[in-house]
């Protein structure tokens, strides 16, 4: 069994077991509508157009935080009242982690997918176009949720979980930018070598 297979059943198994008894239905169909939406996407792109393991690592990873929350929404998730606990934060501090891999994994899908199909390549303008571009893609997930907030009364709650925070968007906007940076730089170089593995092998 191939990385790629092991990721694909560890998440479907993740998704199915989350979807049996949510906290909130509505909020969990919200949740996990990238999931829902990428799968297809890759599973149609695998052969044609394969991404390198790190990136599918990264989607993965983020998959299970999407589902997480999903299945307890945000506010609830178990992981984040014991992080609450440990530094004596004043709110569950699970969706922070959620908008981190917001920005971390976009920026990694992002630079394979330019250094792939564009004559970009590693440097200050790729680093640069990435960051703001993960940082809009946040901004307009705040947007949406504002729209949800407007038009879902009542369940829109559970799904923003701003837990009472008035500067809830800002931060988590602060935390994709983070991500971002962190990504591209954490991972770059790791990044790169895998692209060269993977532009090495005979097309299939």
């Amino acid at each position: 069994m191939n990385l790629r297979t092991a990721l694909l059943i560890l998440v479907l198994a993740a998704l199915l077991a989350s979807g049996v008894a949510p906290y909130d239905r509505g909020v969990w169909w919200a949740e996990v509508a990238p999931v829902l939406i990428a799968l297809p996407i890759l599973l149609a792109s695998a052969q044609r157009f394969p991404l390198t393991p790190l990136t599918y690592g990264l989607i993965a990873f983020f998959s299970l935080i999407l589902i997480l929350g999903g299945a307890y929404t945000y506010a609830r998730v178990p992981v984040g009242f014991v992080v609450q606990d440990w530094f004596e934060l004043a709110r569950n501090p699970y969706d922070r982690f959620g908008h981190f891999f917001q920005g971390v994994t976009p920026a990694i899908l992002g630079r394979e997918l330019l250094l792939r199909t564009s004559q970009l390549r590693p440097g200050k303008w790729l680093f640069a176009l990435l960051t703001l571009s993960c940082t809009g893609i946040s901004a307009l997930y705040e947007l949406v949720e504002w729209a949800s907030a407007e038009l879902w009364a009542g369940g829109a709650v559970e799904f923003l979980g701003t837990q009472g925070d008035p500067w809830d968007a800002q931060a988590d906007m602060l935390m994709a930018l983070l991500g971002a940076i962190i990504a591209q730089i954490v991972f770059g170089r790791l990044h790169d070598r895998q692209l060269a593995r993977l532009a090495a092998q005979p097309s299939t």
